[in-house]
């Protein structure tokens, strides 16, 4: 991240992802340190997030996720992409060229806890290294909530937050992969979705 005040050259493309209420707004360079992302699903939460409270200020803006080169815009469903995504864009890289902190303080999560049961590393790893990338590709983040008697839950967030293919991904994707791999595994939950 760039922290002091100096105009960086910036270039921002846009990808689409199944959510159609999402844009990713993609950067030449990485906006976050690797695999930590923030997920900002009203104004209230985004008040330590510079640029999403900024976003917020659009009133056909309803949620705001930042994760390593990319902020995905989820917009209302009353507004088509076509009347807002230059806005988005145009507002987005103004603000990324003045070189202002896009976050106030990061806070660094550990993906392991030593009080892990093997079962929870074993899904932990899973979820990292087999579904948080594809993920990440259609503008969204999984991660680890609990897991209880069989269950694991999950929090989807970014594009995938509202979506109407996650509750598909979540279990013909993620619950199969997991069951396979995992035996103990019964079922795969989405938590605040």
């Amino acid at each position: 991240m760039n922290s002091n005040n100096t105009k960086r050259a910036v270039h921002l493309y846009l990808e689409s992802n199944p959510n159609p209420n999402s844009l990713k707004f993609v950067a030449n360079y990485m906006l976050l340190p690797e695999g930590m992302s923030y997920d900002f699903p009203d104004r209230t939460s985004a008040k330590d997030a510079p640029l999403a409270e900024a976003l917020f200020e659009f009133e056909f803006v309803d949620r705001v996720f930042y994760m390593s080169n990319f902020i995905t815009v989820t917009k209302k469903g009353d507004v088509e992409w076509v009347e807002i995504k230059d806005k988005i864009k145009e507002h987005i890289q103004k603000y990324l060229e003045s070189g202002k902190p896009i976050i106030n303080e990061i806070n660094k999560e550990e993906l392991f806890d030593e009080n892990d049961s093997e079962t929870v590393k074993k899904i932990k790893g899973i979820l990292d290294e087999y579904i948080r990338p594809a993920v990440e590709q259609d503008g969204g983040a999984i991660a680890f909530h609990s897991y209880h008697e069989g269950v694991v839950k999950v929090l989807l967030q970014g594009s995938c937050s509202g979506c109407p293919s996650s509750t598909v991904t979540l279990k013909a994707g993620i619950e199969n992969l997991l069951k396979r791999m995992l035996p103990e595994v019964q079922a795969v939950e989405a938590e605040g979705v």
